[in-house]
């Protein structure tokens, strides 16, 4: 277990709270819909405000029409108004069983950067409530390309 760290150098998530995220997440495990991979996905994401949206990924038999977890607690998060994140928790594995972290991939994690500061936001990839890991966007995703980019 570590730390949250500290958000643009400032306050931290506390563990507690990191704690109800996790087990939220893992309430959302349970709906996943992976009838293909057999890998089930689920994400808490934080608002700055302390609304917390979660997801679960959903597969479809075209492949590419399917969403992650990450992306649909993103999008359901943005599409009743909110824009400002805290953190995400994200867990997952064959079966819905947690045995390994989840890392997101890499489509999420550009989403993610849409809307959150690199350094000031926490991705958590837990196994459960006792065993995660905190990271900052900037980690996952370093050098990378935001919408600051397209300001003129």
């Amino acid at each position: 277990m570590k730390e949250g760290f500290e958000k643009d150098r400032g306050e931290a998530i506390p563990d507690a709270r990191i704690r109800e995220l996790i087990g939220k997440a893992e309430e959302q495990l349970r709906l996943a819909y992976a009838p293909y991979s057999g890998f089930c996905v689920a994400a808490a994401l934080l608002c700055e405000d302390g609304t917390v949206y979660t997801g679960c990924n959903v597969e479809n038999a075209s492949y590419p029409a399917g969403n992650c977890a990450e992306r649909t607690a993103v999008f359901k998060a943005v599409s009743e108004g909110r824009r400002e994140f805290s953190g995400i928790v994200i867990m997952g594995g064959p079966g819905g069983r947690t045995g390994s972290y989840c890392p997101p991939c890499g489509i999420c994690r550009q989403v993610l950067r849409e809307f959150c500061r690199p350094l000031g936001f926490s991705v958590i990839l837990a196994r459960s409530a006792e065993d995660y890991r905190v990271f900052s966007l900037e980690e996952l995703l370093p050098e990378s390309f935001g919408p600051e980019f397209l300001d003129g």
